[in-house]
């Protein structure tokens, strides 16, 4: 779940850090202190690519006049059951690789392992590199944020669009045609929400973009911020 503002600004050398909330954490809390930090830094202009939890947020700016946005798979367009299905399943993933921390290496380390644990996010977890998988699934064990960041996605209300003719700059919303937790039937309700983004759809592709179709997201993201 990972937001990335470009024209200076490097992910944390720590992901995962960054201090949780006081009090509740909410999708509106997490957008309020992305907002604040773009101000703050002079970034209103800048290049906004998200996954997941980060997509939404990238979107959100966008509706509130910030940045020229790249939003893979957001969270915030399901529908009431699909919503319920998320935060149940999500969660319970969540709390299962916490749970398989010490042998994380040697599950994720095999190709049925990293079938039987990644079957949610990708449309071909047996092909997810291992040394990539282990990192990737730590990161979600290790964030103490991991836990609120589904319970908000799934507790608070959907994201809000914005009518044609008042994003700030191109938008591009990526979906995985075979994505589990935000599948790609809840494409055409982001369209009608965001009418002048431009949609596209991956193949072979999961939650996660840059597990499946790792070159074809580089690419995408590069050609839609080369501007």
């Amino acid at each position: 779940m990972q937001t990335l503002a470009h024209h200076g600004v490097r992910p944390s050398d720590s992901p995962g850090k960054t201090p949780l909330f006081d009090g509740e954490g909410t999708v509106d809390r997490y957008a309020d202190t992305l907002e604040a930090h773009l101000h703050e830094q002079r970034l209103e202009g800048s290049d906004l690519v998200g996954s997941s939890l980060g997509a939404r947020l990238v979107l959100e700016m966008a509706r509130r006049g910030l940045g020229r946005s790249v939003a893979f798979d957001p969270g915030g367009f399901w529908s009431p059951m699909q919503k319920k299905v998320f935060g149940a399943t999500l969660g319970a993933s969540v709390s299962l690789v916490r749970a398989l921390r010490p042998v994380l290496p040697s599950l994720l380390g095999n190709p049925a392992g990293r079938t039987a644990l990644l079957a949610q996010l990708s449309a071909r977890p047996w092909a997810v590199p291992a040394d990539f998988a282990l990192s990737e699934v730590r990161g979600l064990a290790d964030a103490p944020g991991s836990s609120p960041a589904i319970k908000a996605l799934a507790s608070n209300p959907d994201q809000q669009g914005a009518p044609a003719g008042t994003l700030p700059g191109p938008v591009l919303v990526v979906w995985g045609k075979q994505d589990r937790v935000t599948p790609a039937s809840q494409a055409p309700r982001a369209q009608r929400l965001f009418p002048d983004a431009h949609l596209e759809l991956f193949d072979s592709c999961g939650h996660f973009p840059h597990w499946d179709q790792r070159a074809r997201t580089v690419r995408t993201v590069l050609a839609a911020t080369a501007a």
